[in-house]
Protein backbone atom coordinates (compact mmCIF):
# COMPACT_ATOMS: atom_id res chain seq x y z
CA UNK A 1 0.00 0.00 0.00
CA UNK A 2 1.46 3.60 -1.17
CA UNK A 3 1.77 6.04 1.09
CA UNK A 4 -1.68 8.17 -0.79
CA UNK A 5 -3.58 4.67 -0.11
CA UNK A 6 -3.03 6.19 3.24
CA UNK A 7 -5.07 9.09 3.67
CA UNK A 8 -7.93 9.38 5.53
CA UNK A 9 -7.36 5.80 6.65
CA UNK A 10 -5.28 7.24 9.94
CA UNK A 11 -5.94 9.73 12.54
CA UNK A 12 -5.01 9.58 16.10
CA UNK A 13 -6.84 8.02 18.15
CA UNK A 14 -5.10 9.11 22.24
CA UNK A 15 -1.99 9.83 23.68
CA UNK A 16 -0.76 10.12 26.76
CA UNK A 17 0.29 12.72 29.24
CA UNK A 18 1.18 12.08 33.41
CA UNK A 19 0.43 13.16 36.24
CA UNK A 20 1.55 13.83 39.22
CA UNK A 21 -1.03 14.07 41.41
CA UNK A 22 -4.18 12.59 39.75
CA UNK A 23 -7.38 13.96 41.67
CA UNK A 24 -5.58 17.82 40.94
CA UNK A 25 -5.04 16.83 37.25
CA UNK A 26 -8.72 15.62 36.79
CA UNK A 27 -10.16 18.73 38.26
CA UNK A 28 -8.26 21.41 36.13
CA UNK A 29 -8.65 18.75 32.69
CA UNK A 30 -12.64 18.86 33.93
CA UNK A 31 -13.04 22.52 34.04
CA UNK A 32 -10.94 23.41 31.12
CA UNK A 33 -11.76 20.96 28.60
CA UNK A 34 -14.88 19.33 29.80
CA UNK A 35 -13.33 16.21 30.62
CA UNK A 36 -15.36 12.63 31.49
CA UNK A 37 -13.00 11.75 34.00
CA UNK A 38 -12.54 7.88 33.89
CA UNK A 39 -10.95 5.71 36.30
CA UNK A 40 -10.14 2.08 35.09
CA UNK A 41 -7.46 1.62 37.49
CA UNK A 42 -5.85 3.53 40.42
CA UNK A 43 -2.91 5.01 38.87
CA UNK A 44 -4.72 5.68 35.41
CA UNK A 45 -7.19 7.46 33.57
CA UNK A 46 -8.93 8.38 30.66
CA UNK A 47 -9.85 11.63 30.03
CA UNK A 48 -12.70 11.74 26.87
CA UNK A 49 -12.86 15.24 25.54
CA UNK A 50 -15.18 15.49 22.63
CA UNK A 51 -13.56 12.81 19.53
CA UNK A 52 -10.37 12.65 21.24
CA UNK A 53 -9.01 10.83 24.26
CA UNK A 54 -6.08 11.47 26.36
CA UNK A 55 -4.76 8.33 28.84
CA UNK A 56 -3.42 10.02 31.95
CA UNK A 57 -0.37 7.75 33.95
CA UNK A 58 -0.06 8.80 38.16
CA UNK A 59 2.72 8.76 39.79
CA UNK A 60 4.39 4.99 39.93
CA UNK A 61 2.23 3.71 37.00
CA UNK A 62 5.02 3.57 34.30
CA UNK A 63 7.23 1.37 36.66
CA UNK A 64 4.18 -1.02 37.20
CA UNK A 65 2.86 -1.05 33.40
CA UNK A 66 4.47 -4.25 31.24
CA UNK A 67 7.31 -2.62 29.40
CA UNK A 68 6.04 -3.47 25.91
CA UNK A 69 2.93 -1.38 26.53
CA UNK A 70 5.11 2.19 27.63
CA UNK A 71 7.59 4.29 25.74
CA UNK A 72 10.94 3.28 26.16
CA UNK A 73 11.27 6.71 28.03
CA UNK A 74 7.67 7.01 29.58
CA UNK A 75 6.58 10.77 29.56
CA UNK A 76 6.91 12.33 32.91
CA UNK A 77 4.70 14.82 34.65
CA UNK A 78 4.86 18.72 32.81
CA UNK A 79 6.45 17.02 29.33
CA UNK A 80 3.57 17.17 27.07
CA UNK A 81 2.64 19.91 24.16
CA UNK A 82 -0.84 19.43 23.36
CA UNK A 83 -3.45 21.43 20.95
CA UNK A 84 -7.01 21.17 20.83
CA UNK A 85 -9.25 23.02 18.63
CA UNK A 86 -11.73 25.44 19.84
CA UNK A 87 -14.80 24.99 18.18
CA UNK A 88 -16.15 28.77 19.77
CA UNK A 89 -15.09 32.21 19.28
CA UNK A 90 -12.06 33.74 20.90
CA UNK A 91 -14.13 35.85 23.07
CA UNK A 92 -15.70 32.42 24.06
CA UNK A 93 -12.22 31.15 24.49
CA UNK A 94 -10.83 33.91 26.93
CA UNK A 95 -14.20 33.99 29.00
CA UNK A 96 -13.83 30.40 29.48
CA UNK A 97 -10.02 30.50 30.44
CA UNK A 98 -10.40 33.40 32.58
CA UNK A 99 -13.81 31.59 34.84
CA UNK A 100 -11.21 28.51 34.72
CA UNK A 101 -8.40 30.66 36.65
CA UNK A 102 -6.26 30.18 33.54
CA UNK A 103 -3.46 32.13 32.76
CA UNK A 104 -2.88 32.38 29.08
CA UNK A 105 1.27 32.68 28.55
CA UNK A 106 1.42 33.63 24.85
CA UNK A 107 -1.23 34.22 22.95
CA UNK A 108 -2.87 35.44 20.37
CA UNK A 109 -0.35 33.70 18.34
CA UNK A 110 -1.15 32.89 14.62
CA UNK A 111 -0.55 29.44 13.72
CA UNK A 112 -1.20 26.94 11.25
CA UNK A 113 -2.44 23.88 12.58
CA UNK A 114 -4.44 20.58 10.83
CA UNK A 115 -7.25 22.68 9.60
CA UNK A 116 -5.48 25.41 7.95
CA UNK A 117 -4.48 28.96 9.72
CA UNK A 118 -6.16 29.98 12.95
CA UNK A 119 -5.20 31.77 15.97
CA UNK A 120 -3.81 30.07 19.42
CA UNK A 121 -3.55 30.72 22.80
CA UNK A 122 -0.92 29.02 25.13
CA UNK A 123 -0.90 28.11 28.81
CA UNK A 124 -0.18 25.16 30.94
CA UNK A 125 -1.63 22.43 33.08
CA UNK A 126 -0.92 22.06 36.69
CA UNK A 127 2.27 19.71 35.87
CA UNK A 128 3.51 22.58 33.11
CA UNK A 129 2.44 20.57 30.38
CA UNK A 130 2.28 23.40 27.50
CA UNK A 131 -1.46 23.38 26.16
CA UNK A 132 -2.70 25.19 23.34
CA UNK A 133 -6.29 26.22 22.24
CA UNK A 134 -6.59 26.73 18.55
CA UNK A 135 -9.38 28.93 17.02
CA UNK A 136 -9.48 28.22 13.20
CA UNK A 137 -11.12 30.81 10.74
CA UNK A 138 -14.64 30.45 9.90
CA UNK A 139 -14.89 30.57 5.96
Amino acid sequence: MGTADLAGKIELDHCVIASSDLDRTDAFYAAVFGAVVEKPMALFRQYRIGSCMLNVHGPGLPQQAPPELVASLPVAPGNSDLCFAWEGTEAELLDHLARCGVTITVGPEQRVGARGPGTSYYFRDPDGSLLEFIVYRKA
